[in-house]
């Protein structure tokens, strides 16, 4: 911890906790709305959890009224960090002179598990670069991926999608590790006791796609039962969103395009219902009668409840919050950190690796708190 900025003494005995397990780590310098948005998010995030404590990166003069005033002093640590990473900083740059960052703050209280999970709106490449560096690939991992909440018409409400840009290359090994951590992600986050898997494709047919797309499928098929989940074959586009699986897995150049597709067309729509109930009178009135139905299917799928995504495949966990995140965002992304840091996702998902490179069954470490 040779390299950490200093704390201050806002927080006390009190925070963190003793159990990492419910500290969060949490840049507060990320995002566009600047550090007031993101403690007023953990003032949010507290109400729900009261169990929850925090480790707040950034400049402590400026933070330390922010906390005060939202009365979280007595839940948490400032770790003074004077530098910020700007959405415009190349990943190489903050690579070489990053190190007095919140970021790179932020994330070194999850390396040195003082926290059990990292929160962050700031740059996704550059968050994923110091991720990367500072906690290490988990072994037998190629590629760590970055897997979403699609809003969709299963059970649970959302399908899990990965990857969605950490990496634009995939190879078939790759794929099949996507499938597994997504199963994994699937099971701790969203309690889907045996997943459905899917592989993106440009149809469903077997002979389709890229060679590797019809390996990846023969891989993932083979660790079906032993990691306890369906393989449902390849999907297209349109299944998404859909009931028919719970994992689509794909690679991060596709999966990308897919995401700002989605969230391009989900703006489109609820600007063009907004411009055609306010077209007359007439059709004012219709969206004053259906207003009801209309909130309703706005909370249903406004993405600020399942705000971030989160960094597969690292020794620690990392959720990645949109840039614009408001403080129902910032809520959202430290609850779900919160459910994913209790319930030992990073150690479940080393196990789940490990064992399609043919160590015990995963869930079995996991659950006796070993992994290979």
């Amino acid at each position: 911890m040779g390299d950490e900025p200093g704390s201050s003494g806002v927080g006390g005995d009190n925070a963190p906790s003793s159990d990492p397990k419910h500290v969060i780590s949490v840049d507060a310098m990320g995002g566009d709305q600047g550090p007031a948005v993101v403690v007023k998010g953990l003032a949010r995030a507290a109400q729900v959890s009261p169990e929850l404590r925090f480790i707040l990166h950034g400049p402590e003069a400026e933070l330390a009224p922010l906390v005060a005033k939202r009365k979280l002093a007595g839940i948490t640590t400032i770790r003074d960090a004077q530098g910020v990473v700007s959405m415009e900083d190349k990943p190489s740059y903050v690579m070489r002179h990053g190190k007095n960052t919140s970021m790179w703050s932020a994330i070194n209280s999850v390396r040195a598990r003082d926290a059990g999970v990292c929160v962050s709106c700031g740059n996704t490449g550059a968050l994923m670069a110091v991720s990367m560096v500072r906690l290490r690939k988990l072994p037998g991992v190629n590629r760590p991926a970055i897997a979403v909440l699609w809003p969709s018409s299963s059970k649970q409400g959302f399908n899990v999608m990965l990857d969605v840009g950490a990496d634009i290359r995939a190879d078939e090994s790759d794929l099949m590790q996507y499938a597994l951590m997504g199963v994994s992600y699937a099971r701790n986050g969203l309690g889907i006791k045996r997943p459905r898997v899917g592989l993106l494709n440009v149809g469903t047919e077997e002979h389709k796609g890229r060679a590797e797309l019809k390996v990846a499928q023969d891989l993932i098929t083979a660790q079906a039962n032993e990691a306890n989940f369906d393989y449902v074959g390849f999907v297209e586009g349109g299944q998404i969103p859909s009931n028919d699986v719970d994992v689509i897995v794909t690679d991060g150049f596709t999966g990308n395009i897919a995401l700002k597709t989605g969230e391009g067309t989900a703006s489109f729509i609820s600007s063009a219902l907004r411009d055609a109930f306010r077209h007359t009178p007439l059709s004012r009135l219709a969206a004053l009668m259906a207003y009801t139905s209309l909130n309703r299917l706005k909370k249903r799928i406004d993405p600020r409840r399942v705000n971030g995504g989160v960094f597969l495949g690292l020794n620690g966990t990392v959720v990645k919050s949109h840039g614009s995140a408001d403080a129902t965002s910032v809520a959202a992304a430290i609850g779900l950190a919160h459910q994913l840091s209790s319930s030992g996702f990073t150690e479940r998902v080393a196990a789940r690796v490990a064992a399609a490179g043919g160590f015990a069954d995963a869930e079995d470490l996991a659950d006796k708190g070993s992994t290979p």
